[in-house]
């Protein structure tokens, strides 16, 4: 689709389209991941964590050196006022500082925010320059292993929550991998970019893993065919006891543990799923279309929406004068919207609203100061 800037011929024109790496969200996908997001949350706070936000961007120097060789990933921003700063290429380093700058030692929080990497996106399988990060960490000086087990816990419940099918939990702590490395001869000025290589195993196969080690990073053939024993996939190195201390000017160290869901690739799988099905999914939540029978009742109308919307009951009402009956029923089965509150001079004069079940059409005379409850009855989940 193509527009045009100004208003004379020949003038620039520029393709309407989002940048590389990122995608708008149409009501449809909003209500899939409004699901997802509910489910994540849900059980988040079954868990007892506290939520918190950081900036979209943070000054470049928090960012700078933390993530090895993907720094080169990172966007910088210009310089707007004397600060130089980057957008958030995780919820990780945000959170050490956050801890670091407030002297915070003990707490588990969630967070879940876009960040932002300059990668090549592979936007079928779920991989964008833009995309959401869900984040459950535990901080603090605990016993071993009980708040690993139960970062393992909440992935658990929420990938069978979200019922995906089989899903495989990898398990992986960032000290393996230093003796994994230390074993096979990594010397310690090779540790970061090795470490970039072996973060690829998700993406790339072994071969090209490898290739990349030996041609590109000089390591010799030998150490990473021993690497390449000790290897599986991987998914991201979450143990990181000492990144809170590089913040810190004491250099105090803060244990943590925690796990990232991968939303994209969630949202991916689910949209496949329902587009295969051809499901029919809601983009609202409305409970009742308040429509009318007869002309002349657009008063009406809105009175009786205005104590829908006063009790909290989720309502609509065509924006015409004098919508015919049939098209209001009409708008009720295209948006899936369950009952109809009728209301007609007859109705009015005995004090009644007629409420119509679209599904199954059987219809009802609800004395007016019952019609909220009688809603909220037949709308309630089981």
């Amino acid at each position: 689709m193509k527009a045009q800037l100004g208003g004379d011929e020949g003038k620039h024109k520029f393709v309407l389209k989002t940048p590389k790496g990122t995608r708008d969200y149409s009501p449809k996908q909003m209500a899939i991941r409004e699901k997802v997001f509910n489910a994540i949350i849900t059980c988040f706070k079954r868990h007892g964590a506290e939520v918190i936000d950081t900036p979209v961007f943070e000054l470049k120097e928090t960012l700078t050196g933390k993530y090895g060789e993907d720094s080169k990933l990172i966007y910088d921003l210009k310089d707007q006022g004397g600060e130089l700063l980057s957008l958030r290429y995780d919820l990780t380093v945000p959170f050490a500082r956050y801890l670091a700058m407030n002297k915070i030692t003990n707490i588990k929080r969630y967070h879940i925010a876009k960040v932002y990497r300059r990668d090549n996106p592979a936007m079928t399988r779920g991989r964008y320059r833009e995309f959401y990060q869900c984040d459950f960490d535990i901080a603090g000086q605990f016993d071993p292993m009980i708040p690993d087990a139960e970062c393992l816990k909440i992935v658990h419940e929420i990938l069978s929550d979200l019922q995906l099918g089989d899903f495989l939990v990898k398990v992986n702590d960032r000290r393996i991998l230093d003796g994994m490395f230390a074993v096979c001869g990594v010397s310690d000025s090779k540790f970061r970019t090795i470490c970039s290589s072996v973060d690829k195993l998700d993406k790339m196969p072994w071969e090209e893993v490898r290739s990349e080690m030996v041609g590109e990073k000089g390591l010799s053939p030998e150490a990473a065919d021993h690497i390449g024993e000790y290897v599986q996939l991987r998914g991201e190195h979450r143990r990181y006891d000492g990144l809170v201390g590089m913040f810190d000017p004491k250099g105090r160290k803060v244990p943590c543990v925690g796990v990232s869901i991968g939303i994209e690739r969630i949202f991916s799988i689910l949209e496949q799923r329902l587009e295969a099905s051809e499901e029919k999914i809601r983009t609202t939540e409305t409970q009742v279309l308040v429509a009318s029978a007869q002309k002349k009742l657009l008063e009406e109308r809105l009175k009786l929406i205005s104590e829908l919307w006063d009790a909290g009951i989720k309502a609509e009402v065509l924006y015409k004068k004098n919508p015919k009956l049939l098209n209001q029923l009409q708008y009720c089965e295209d948006t899936g919207i369950p009952l109809v509150a009728i209301v007609g001079e007859q109705e009015l004069k005995d004090g009644v609203v007629k409420l119509r079940v679209v599904a199954t059409r059987e219809e009802v005379n609800v004395r007016r100061e019952n019609l909220v409850e009688e809603i909220r009855m037949r709308t309630s989940q089981p």
